[in-house]
This record gives C-alpha cells, sequence and structure tokens, in this order.
C-alpha cells in the first residue's frame, strides 16, 4: 500500500487522535522546552553570582554585587549607596551587539 491509501484505511476518530498528538508533540518541541531550557539556564546564572560582578535588575538599575545571601543580593549602585534586591530580579547586563 501507497502512504495515501494507508491514510485513507484509518478511521476519522484515529485522525483526530494522531493530529491532537502531533499538536502537542509542536507545543512541546517549539513552545514548552525552550522555555524550561532558557529558565534553567537563568537559573544557573542565578546560582552563580558572586562578589564583585556587575548586574542589572529587570527594572533597569545598573550596580555591583557587595553581597550574597540565600535568595537575595545586596547591590551597590552608587558609592556608599547600597540596596538589597531578590536574585529572581537580576539579569546580566546586556553586551552591544558588534556591528557588521
Amino acid at each position: 500500500m501507497t502512504l495515501p491509501l494507508i491514510i485513507l484505511a484509518i478511521p476519522n476518530s484515529a485522525k483526530t487522535v494522531i493530529m491532537i498528538v502531533l499538536m502537542i508533540l509542536v507545543f512541546y518541541f517549539f513552545l514548552i522546552r525552550p522555555q524550561s531550557q532558557q529558565r534553567k539556564k537563568e537559573q544557573e546564572y542565578r546560582d552563580s553570582l558572586k562578589k564583585g560582578d556587575r548586574v542589572m535588575t529587570l527594572g533597569g538599575i545598573h550596580g555591583t554585587i557587595h553581597n550574597t545571601m540565600p535568595g537575595f543580593v545586596e547591590l551597590e549602585v552608587a558609592p556608599g549607596v547600597r540596596m538589597k534586591v531578590g536574585k529572581s530580579n537580576i539579569t546580566p547586563i546586556p553586551t552591544p551587539k558588534e556591528k557588521k
């Protein structure tokens, strides 16, 4: 049998189930999996933060890590000005893209 004849031989309900399974696989590989990999990469970055690292908060405040605590970091945003920020609000400073 050729492929089109095999497809015609499958009942309509089975075709529907196959399409739903294929849609779930597409959602997993194009949406869920990349997002979980990105979240894991961000968590590894936050776990590796140490004193002296230059970082940026999600609000756009730039600073240098002065102290680390479980779940928090103390940023020095200006000489003598420190603020306590949750590690989940820390992101790396974006690097400027090189011009081609």
